[in-house]
């Protein structure tokens, strides 16, 4: 079964447009509160900061602007997430032409992420995993063009987009740390320097330059939770031997990588014919290919056998971005074409499977943070303020991880739009709620009201 170049353009547009609706529709329709990771960074994104406890700046940014531009309106922000999915997946499809003479080839290398949680299951959730991936994608872009053409604005073009990477999560680094090896390499190749190197180098630092800045003010605080998180967490460690560490994390990354990608691997062995190649280290776009592929996973495999860190899953979310490309690339010769319709059934298949086990979750589970009624328990708030104080509520209080949470659901649900913090003054002179899990404040100063079940509230405000 052959396909023509216009219908494989329609079955690439039919995907991405399935893909973006089921995955903004179900989710909002299913979901009584957005996920812990998007509201959190609603909550931080209030005021626009330059950088964060947790992260750089761009992944409470694009919240922020959707918030600023619909409010407290959950579909818009699933639609946010699965327009930084798709994007990757145009930009991805639109890299892979340059790579292959059949354009099939290209639309299978992006079907095939399809079979990657990465990319549906877990998207509804915008977070620091996915405000990456079109960074991601558009590095390799113009990196790839850059080489390629050897014109300056792609070269500045790829330092911009870098830079983006980087203030949407620091990981990125693993991906430019490929792309310097693939130039180390070039240079010895060629035995000469591309000056125009530089271009990008310049580039990224002046977007980059405001948060580094802030990160100096902020005594690196991003970087100490990163550290926190894979070190210090008390759910990081092997009791009171690192020396464990080095040996079961780096074990744990990879059995968990073959899980992440277990199905992908199944649906390249049911369209390649023989598995036997040939690399040719000469093949310059093979070599690029492993090193923004293969070369980041193995720097990160190293960095946890060496000091010992747990790699988070979730955290490999953009790295896989182009395997599809990758593993295309080098069976190209290879691959059953004759047997695209089995091939797209499959497709069809694994396509559909992700948001069923996710709408089966959704209505069978009822004690997922999604389920929580922060909307309704907002409303509470504003009727119990109303009835009390004069003034807005204009700011919230919550400490830790779930009490911050309730704060950081208050903040995006009430109509002041309150700014939350961690600390509570001992007499706060604006509108101020402190909220707590059920039965857990026992003092306020101020009017305590008991929302059975869910939260105790502390207010503080003017009659």
């Amino acid at each position: 079964m052959q396909i023509k170049k216009t219908e494989i353009s329609k079955i690439f547009t039919i995907f991405l447009f399935s893909h973006l609706i089921i995955w903004t529709a179900g989710p909002s329709l299913l979901n009584s509160n957005l996920p812990l990771d998007t509201i959190e960074h609603i909550a931080w994104g209030n005021g626009w900061p330059l950088g964060w406890e947790k992260h750089p700046p761009l992944n409470v940014w694009f919240p922020e602007l959707i918030y600023q531009i619909f409010g407290s309106q959950d579909w818009a922000f699933y639609l946010l997430s699965q327009i930084f999915v798709v994007s990757s997946f145009i930009i991805i499809f639109k890299f892979s032409q340059d790579f292959f003479q059949n354009q099939m080839h290209s639309l299978i290398s992006v079907l095939l992420l399809e079979s990657i949680f990465f990319y549906n299951f877990t998207t509804p959730e915008f977070n620091v995993n996915v405000c990456p991936l079109p960074f991601w994608s558009l590095t390799v872009f113009y990196c790839w063009k850059a080489v390629k053409k050897d014109n300056s604005i792609d070269w500045l073009l790829f330092g911009i987009f870098a830079a983006f990477g980087i203030l949407s999560k620091y990981l990125f680094f693993y991906l430019l740390a490929g792309i310097v090896i693939f130039f180390i390499i070039t240079i010895f190749k060629n035995k000469k320097i591309n000056f125009k190197y530089i271009l990008p180098i310049i580039s990224c630092l002046i977007v980059v330059s405001p948060h580094i800045f802030w990160l100096v003010e902020n005594n690196y605080t991003t970087i100490n939770y990163g550290i926190f998180r894979s070190v210090d967490d008390p759910l990081s460690g092997f009791g009171d031997s690192k020396y464990l560490s080095h040996i079961f994390y780096p074990m744990i990354f990879l059995i968990k990588q073959i899980g992440v990608l277990s199905i992908f691997f199944a649906m390249i062995f049911f369209i390649v014919s023989k598995f036997k190649i040939r690399i040719n280290y000469n093949d310059k776009k093979l070599l690029f290919l492993i090193s923004i592929t293969v070369v980041p996973v193995i720097l990160m495999f190293l960095t946890s056998m060496i000091t010992g860190v747990r790699i988070r899953t979730m955290g490999m979310a953009p790295f896989y971005l182009f395997i599809g490309v990758f593993f295309v690339y080098i069976f190209q010769n290879k691959i059953y074409l004759h047997k695209v319709k089995n091939l797209l059934l499959l497709f069809v298949f694994v396509f559909f499977l992700s948001p069923v086990i996710y709408y089966v979750s959704a209505v069978t589970q009822k004690d997922k943070r999604t389920d929580y009624p922060g909307k309704k328990i907002s409303l509470i708030v504003q009727a119990q303020w109303n009835n009390n104080f004069s003034n807005k509520i204009e700011q919230v209080v919550g400490f830790g991880w779930i009490d911050g949470w309730f704060a950081q659901n208050l903040s995006y649900h009430l109509p002041s739009r309150p700014k939350w913090v961690t600390q509570l003054e001992s007499e706060p002179n604006i509108g101020t709620v402190w909220i707590k899990d059920f039965n857990k404040i026992n003092e306020c100063n101020g009017v305590l009201y008991q929302i059975k079940n869910f939260n105790d509230i502390c207010m503080f405000g003017k009659k």
